[in-house]
């Protein structure tokens, strides 16, 4: 390979729009683990964003150092932005830029999935009142004053549009609405994913293996 090839190959590498992760103390490390996981073996770049570079810690301990921080981000550098649920959500506003950025984000047509008390954050931002969407419990939304009761729906996850939404206890079909959205399993292989992740079903490995 010329040196020519391999600088343009780096360029395409380095330029590719990555899959961002926000990061703050006590997040929900659990809720995104199984769809970062797998958008990163099918070759996304993901990249942790806080609101300042200082490390984090999540809600089990694991310490994590920032890629870069939320007044560096552009929708237009970014294929996803990745909201886990925390408990800052509900005990203040100090996370109410991330939903301010994921306003950006879906104004500009890059996808956002927002799990847990991220969804809190999105429904405070009015960015549920005008579309389907899901959480832990709709009377958890309905305490933040939101206009979009309406549009709750009782289920595992939900894609509306650039808009994926899940409750705390359904990271696999949280991940299962992500990997498809970012094209990482299609068709057969997303069903066989999520059967095997979700329902432990042993027929899944053929399907995967193939």
């Amino acid at each position: 390979m010329s040196s020519s090839t391999t600088t343009a190959t780096a360029a395409t590498t380095t330029t590719t729009p990555a899959v961002h992760l926000a990061v703050y103390d006590a997040l929900a490390d659990w809720e995104t683990g199984y769809a970062t996981a797998y958008l990163a073996r099918a070759g996304h770049r993901i990249r942790t964003v806080a609101l300042t570079r200082e490390p984090v810690t999540t809600v089990g301990g694991v310490r994590i150092q920032p890629d870069l921080t939320l007044d560096e981000l552009r929708p237009e550098d970014s294929a996803l932005l990745i909201l886990p649920g925390g408990d800052l959500w509900d005990t203040g506003d100090s996370l109410a830029p991330f939903a301010r950025t994921a306003r950006a984000f879906l104004d500009a047509g890059v996808p956002v999935a927002a799990i847990c008390g991220a969804t809190a954050g999105l429904a405070r931002e009015g960015l549920l009142d005008d579309r389907t969407h899901t959480s832990a419990v709709s009377m958890y939304l309905d305490a933040t004053g939101y206009g979009g009761a309406d549009r709750y729906v009782e289920t595992d996850a939900v894609t509306d549009g650039d808009l994926i939404t899940a409750g705390p206890t359904e990271p696999v079909a949280f991940a299962r609405e992500v990997l498809k959205r970012m094209g990482a399993f299609e068709g057969e292989k997303l069903d066989a994913w999520y059967r095997l992740f979700h329902d432990s079903d042993p027929a899944a490995y053929e399907t995967l293996a193939s």
